[in-house]
């Protein structure tokens, strides 16, 4: 583990952090129990008085994580709190429903009231980009949103320990694409393997940065920070592959609960359990995902998918046939190119199972 170098960080007050971030929805469930006994529930009146004009948002807060009646949010910097990250713990209005796209990610911008009841979040501003995904199949949430707001995101993957899965990278960047985030890929844990110069230029080619880190020697981790100074960013990926780690070598503060991968099925765990928002040094402000084995993609036909891999779709002019799936037809360039060398097996085969995912009418599965 690399030693901070002394970079000037500001004290910041963990006596909130640690109760959400350990016992996310446990802590909320206490809190919401202990409100309900001191304080009345909020009157229509109370409403009206606190000033809510249903479809406006004049946002002064961004939510650091949340649960279901529950924000803890960090407030607008004034003019007066340069040095100060003034955060508290909000109800959210009752007036504001979860239809079929959450209600509330980290990230969101939204507006805070307070009243004597304390504050009340009662409007969210529109999303500018988001990572998300398709919600679970017993679920009235039909676009499930991780993050809202950023600006990168961070596919961090490893080779070994969990082993590499280019189908979940995949459908990432196609999340990306979908939601209007640059991505950005992190290969981490080297020190137990590296990719190959021939494997990462595949994704160089694409125009994706990559950076390759290590959490127990610090490789890495300098320039990841650099690239990503000043920026709002989310570190997705799946279970095991190190994000927590990342995070507390750039801030040794934060002391994120890490596990091993299990040796018996080389899979990851999961640690993190709920998305929150962390502030860094460089103003680099990230949030960080639960770790996931599956992603599925929301909003996206059949016939869509060789939109999102940019080297089938320039390839598919040649095809015979316009309709052509690239999966079964004769005289398809796609497939030629693939025998050829000239498209990588590994991004066709996620091409082909998303896409047949899709005509089956079941997620699509990493």
């Amino acid at each position: 583990m690399v030693k901070s170098k002394g970079r000037g960080r500001k004290k910041r007050s963990t006596a909130r952090e640690r109760q959400w971030e350990e016992k996310h929805e446990a802590s909320f469930t206490h809190d919401l129990a202990r409100h309900r006994r001191g304080r009345p529930k909020l009157s229509d009146a109370a409403l009206s008085a606190a000033g809510i004009e249903e479809g406006t948002c004049e946002p002064n807060a961004t939510v650091v994580t949340h649960s279901r009646r529950w924000a803890f949010v960090m407030l607008d910097q004034d003019g007066s709190q340069e040095d100060q990250e003034d955060t508290s713990l909000c109800r959210i209005d009752e007036r504001l429903r979860e239809e079929e796209e959450s209600l509330l990610a980290p990230g969101d911008r939204v507006q805070v009231r307070f009243t004597e009841d304390g504050g009340l979040v009662i409007a969210v501003a529109p999303r500018k980009t988001m990572l998300m995904r398709l919600g679970g199949p017993h679920s009235r949430i039909k676009r499930q949103v991780l993050a809202a707001n950023i600006d990168e995101l961070v596919i961090v993957a490893s080779v070994q320990k969990p082993q590499f899965s280019p189908g979940l990278v995949d459908r990432f960047l196609i999340a990306a694409q979908q939601g209007g985030v640059e991505p950005v890929l992190c290969f981490n844990k080297i020190d137990l393997e590296a990719p190959s110069e021939e494997f990462l230029s595949l994704y160089k080619e694409l125009g994706i940065p990559v950076y390759c880190t290590s959490c127990e020697t610090g490789e890495g981790i300098d320039a990841l920070e650099e690239y990503l100074a000043g920026k709002l960013c989310v570190f997705s990926g799946h279970s095991g592959v190190g994000k927590s780690s990342i995070l507390n070598v750039m801030d040794p503060e934060l002391q994120l609960v890490t596990r091993e991968v299990s040796e018996a099925t080389r899979k990851g765990r999961h640690t993190t359990t709920a998305g929150a928002l962390y502030r860094l040094h460089r103003d680099i402000r990230v949030i960080d995902t639960p770790g996931i084995r599956a992603l599925g993609l929301w909003g996206l036909s059949a016939e869509e998918v060789s939109l999102y891999f940019p080297e089938i779709a320039e390839q598919s002019l040649q095809c015979k046939f316009r309709d052509c799936t690239h999966i079964h037809e004769k005289d398809c360039a796609v497939q030629e190119a693939v025998e050829e060398g000239r498209i990588a097996r590994a991004r066709y085969e996620s091409y082909r199972r998303i896409r047949e995912g899709i005509e089956a009418q079941k997620p699509e599965w990493a």
